[in-house]
């Protein structure tokens, strides 16, 4: 079979889980199946099986959300040849749908999120939300298959999406590579990042967005021990105003206390295993989270895990592996007060935290392989293409 996989995201232009995603589920579908990814143009050269897009240069000065359509119009017309597309995100959802429309070719849809469920996207879209949010609800009610990558969104897809066929809407879980992210004890990027390997420290990694709720995350720090470091990476803000606030709360946390750390950039793979290896606890303080890889990442590092209780959070960070904090959106002054809470209380007790890491990493490995997740996903190719 002939698979388009089209997505905002592809190596080296990865930045959040849907890119992860579709990186090692392309590499996993390629024994099975004939596989070219369609992605947005980046900073890479030419590469066999990847053709990148880029949007319209007439609309260099327009709302983002028409350089997206620009950008799926190029995406469709270069799917001629496939047997199915399975699109990921909005930014290429509506690519998938003119393919099936075009063609006569299945679409299948990966859900990482929800455009209704997600609606601070206003601030950086402006009135580019509503075009986003149609551009999904067409795609998705239409849609041969959808995946949902946990049991929490599949229940809001169908929430949201009330006249979907439940029937057409399929639980296939996100994957991570154990073999890739396993515990590194190299303390090179502790040094490089002027992070204290003497002390404790709680890491976050992450883009600055509401979604991810790193606000929420430097307000609760207020509560951590002295000795407790602190480690941010976090980079790419949604909005102007979202930048302003985190630099407002990471400038006043740095005023009170010491070891207070923001890597701004985009680190390279090696690194963020390392510094998830030697974290005490990985904080993951979001308010809308379908599954979150960074969870999985953190896990088959051997890294205990705080977490938002959300979505598909739970699905993933199990009693026996971290502990969830329940969020609220009429009282995040009491979520924030048990976030803090909870990371205070697994750093202070080592022994729970590395029996928590041990267990964390064994379900990373014995759950969420990526040869699963292909081997499902090219099963669901097959029954909605009747091969």
């Amino acid at each position: 079979m002939k698979v388009g996989l089209l997505s905002r995201e592809y190596p080296p232009d990865v930045y959040g889980g849907a890119g992860v995603h579709v990186e090692f589920l392309a590499r996993e579908l390629r024994a099975l199946a004939d596989v070219r990814v369609h992605c947005w143009a980046g900073g890479a050269g030419a590469e066999p099986g990847v053709m990148r897009h880029a949007a319209d240069t007439a609309l260099v000065e327009a709302n983002d959300a028409l350089r997206t359509f620009s950008v799926d119009l190029s995406m469709a017309a270069s799917v001629a040849d496939r047997d199915l597309v399975h699109s990921h995100t909005w930014y290429a959802n509506l690519a998938g749908h003119l393919a099936k429309l075009l063609y006569g070719i299945p679409h299948v849809m990966t859900s990482h999120s929800l455009e209704p469920l997600r609606p601070w996207k206003a601030e950086q879209l402006g009135g580019g939300y509503a075009l986003s949010c149609w551009a999904e609800r067409t795609a998705i009610e239409a849609a041969d298959a959808v995946i949902a990558v946990s049991h929490g969104m599949r229940t809001d897809i169908l929430e949201s999406y009330p006249d979907i066929d439940p029937a057409r809407v399929h639980v296939i879980h996100n994957g991570i590579d154990t073999q890739l992210y396993r515990p590194d004890p190299d303390p090179d990027a502790l040094l490089r990042h002027g992070i204290d390997p003497g002390r404790p420290y709680v890491l976050f990694v992450g883009r600055i967005t509401r979604q991810k709720g790193v606000p929420h995350l430097l307000r609760a720090a207020r509560q951590l021990d002295p000795d407790i470091q602190l480690v941010l990476c976090a980079g790419a803000p949604d909005t102007p105003e979202i930048d302003r606030e985190f630099r407002a709360l990471f400038e006043e946390l740095s005023r009170t206390r010491s070891g207070v750390h923001w890597i701004p950039e985009m680190l390279p793979r090696p690194e963020v295993i390392h510094l998830l290896t030697h974290a005490a606890v990985f904080a993951c303080p979001s308010v809308y989270e379908p599954l979150g890889i960074v969870n999985l990442e953190a896990m088959a590092c051997a890294t205990p895990v705080v977490a938002s209780k959300v979505g598909g959070i739970p699905e993933v960070v199990t009693p026996d592996t971290g502990l969830l904090v329940p969020y609220d959106e009429k009282d995040t002054d009491g979520f924030e007060y048990a976030l803090g809470f909870a990371l205070n209380s697994l750093v202070r007790d080592g022994e729970r935290a590395a029996g928590m890491g041990a267990a964390g990493r064994q379900r990373a490995v014995g759950a969420f392989g990526w040869d699963s997740v292909a081997r499902r996903t090219a099963e669901l190719y097959a029954a909605v293409s009747g091969s």
